[in-house]
């Protein structure tokens, strides 16, 4: 068939990196299987790093980011209250989006937005083009954070500290360790509930045999229909390309140092933190003693130069000189993950960090920080028992850790009495993973299946030719009339906290109605 004739899938991902390549995954596989063509969407400052992961068949939409008091990606954000008014400042960019979504040929046939572009469903419906939201979350977090809203535990002051799931009685949580969204997030939450509501369904970075019973509740009580068709980081292993990291004719340097360390028969533990908030000083000083303690081999990718201010502790490097190494800025994770000598993975549960190690068969040691990380955790450590977890102090959730729980949770995982069930459990999963998104296999069909049917009820609810050009001529007539507006500076940081306030003391929360309940985002 030829490239013409196939549906046309746009992607918008939010701009951030963690967001944006299991959607530039997921691009590839389309585009490797022959299911569609796809349009990538993104802004200026994005583009360069969208364009090095896409594959050459997709076409590129840059679209100009007016909101000048926020950062264009989360990689500049530094707070959970910042990234809520990143994520409501690219609401700017809907009247471009529109124009440049109404112009595609051949036309869009589905759209595929990032849960966090809340406004874009909007867009494909006034346009007749069917949506889904991309999750990127796992079905086990979506799943708890909903009886969490639903059943409000410990808020009354009562009972243990504890909260038993009703609908699943072996899954039990401490309460401290399961923090309520921060407040600047509500308002977003609920706005997000409401698009996923109005959409066509979800996809999920997941495959049914890591989480099927979660998968199967939320199809039968939350909703709308999930897609679960990952492992999305395997979506490149058939390609020329994958795996082959060269940067300027040369290997990174952290490619070389693991190598010499496979060529020695070594064990590595890979460290990261996420990209999303920045890690204080105080506590990376405490990671890095931590680490000098555990007494094995590491490799340590920072977020970026601004972690490393103040150092990580006089003489740390010499110290550590032979043994461990650490890089700053962005790396290759999956290529890490999946090299010869890495036999553990310290990190702060992302879901992409924990579908990159399980698809690696790589054990974890889990240190949650923030959002859907702790609910991530619990499914690593004690549904999927691929993990330890690193223990929280007397502090709150995000307090400061200390070196000596640092040293003994990397232990247990590289060295102790955990690592070989761990790494065994690990291994299976990655052999599932692997089978999921082979021909025939679970994710494999669920893609087929998703682009078969979405795309199929395009043509029954498109809207008529002429109605979609007086659609475009709107647009283009508006695009002149809103330059301005584009141009000047959103009022969304200086509002969010009232909104917030306000959506708290309006919107109830509802058992199964989506419009209704604050479990998106975290």
């Amino acid at each position: 068939m030829a490239q013409a004739e196939l549906p046309h899938v746009a992607i918008f991902p939010l701009m951030a990196r963690g967001h944006t390549i299991p959607l530039t995954q997921l691009a590839h596989l389309l585009l490797r299987r022959r299911v569609a063509s796809v349009t990538f969407f993104t802004t200026p400052g994005n583009a360069a790093f969208v364009r090095s992961l896409l594959p050459a068949g997709a076409d590129v939409v840059e679209l100009p980011f007016p909101a000048s008091q926020v950062a264009e990606n989360v990689e500049g954000v530094t707070s959970a209250s910042a990234f809520a008014d990143f994520a409501e400042g690219t609401l700017a960019l809907q009247p471009r989006f529109e124009e440049a979504l109404a112009s595609m040929r051949p036309a869009a046939s589905l759209l595929i937005a990032d849960s966090f572009m809340y406004w874009t469903g909007a867009s494909a419906a006034a346009l007749g083009i069917p949506s889904v939201s991309f999750l990127g979350t796992s079905a086990f977090a979506h799943v708890m954070r909903e009886a969490f809203v639903r059943d409000m535990p410990g808020c009354d002051g009562s009972g243990d500290g504890t909260y038993t799931v009703p609908e699943f009685p072996d899954v039990q949580f401490l309460l401290a360790d399961v923090p309520p969204p921060p407040v600047s997030m509500m308002a977003l939450d609920v706005k997000m509930a409401m698009a996923v509501a109005g959409s066509r369904g979800v996809i999920m970075n997941t495959f049914d045999g890591l989480e099927s019973r979660y998968i199967e509740r939320w199809n039968r009580h939350v909703g709308p229909r999930a897609w679960p068709i990952g492992p999305l980081c395997l979506a490149r292993e058939c390609s020329a390309d994958a795996g082959h990291v060269v940067v300027h004719g040369t290997e990174p340097s952290w490619l070389q140092w693991l190598d010499v360390k496979a060529a020695a028969g070594e064990s590595v533990l890979f460290v990261a933190l996420g990209t999303l908030l920045a890690v204080s000083e105080a506590q990376l000083k405490e990671v890095a003693r931590g680490l000098e303690e555990a007494q094995v081999n590491f490799l340590w990718a920072l977020r970026s130069e601004g972690d490393s201010a103040g150092g990580l502790g006089t003489g740390f490097k010499e110290r550590v000189q032979g043994r461990g190494m650490v890089t700053r800025g962005w790396v290759n994770q999956q290529v890490i993950l999946q090299h010869d000598c890495v036999a553990g993975f310290l990190s702060h549960c992302g879901w992409n960090s924990v579908m990159e190690s399980v698809s690696a068969g790589v054990p974890l040691a889990a240190w949650p920080m923030e959002f859907d990380q702790p609910f991530n955790a619990k499914l690593v450590v004690d549904e999927l028992r691929v993990g330890v977890r690193v223990k929280r102090s007397d502090e709150p959730l995000g307090g400061l850790v200390k070196s000596e729980e640092i040293s003994r949770a990397v232990r247990e995982i590289m060295l102790g009495e955990t690592r070989v069930p761990a790494a065994k459990n690990a291994a299976v999963l990655a052999g599932q993973a692997r089978r999921a998104v082979s021909a025939g296999g679970s994710s494999w069909r669920m893609v087929e299946e998703m682009i078969r049917e979405l795309c199929a009820s395009h043509g029954r609810m498109e809207a008529s030719a002429s109605a979609k050009r007086g659609y475009i001529a709107s647009v283009a007539s508006a695009k002149s009339a809103k330059a301005d507006a584009d141009a000047t500076p959103s009022t969304f940081s200086t509002t969010c906290e009232a909104r917030n306030r306000s959506s708290m003391r309006s919107v109830p929360v509802g058992r199964r109605d989506r419009t209704k309940t604050s479990c998106l985002g975290w």
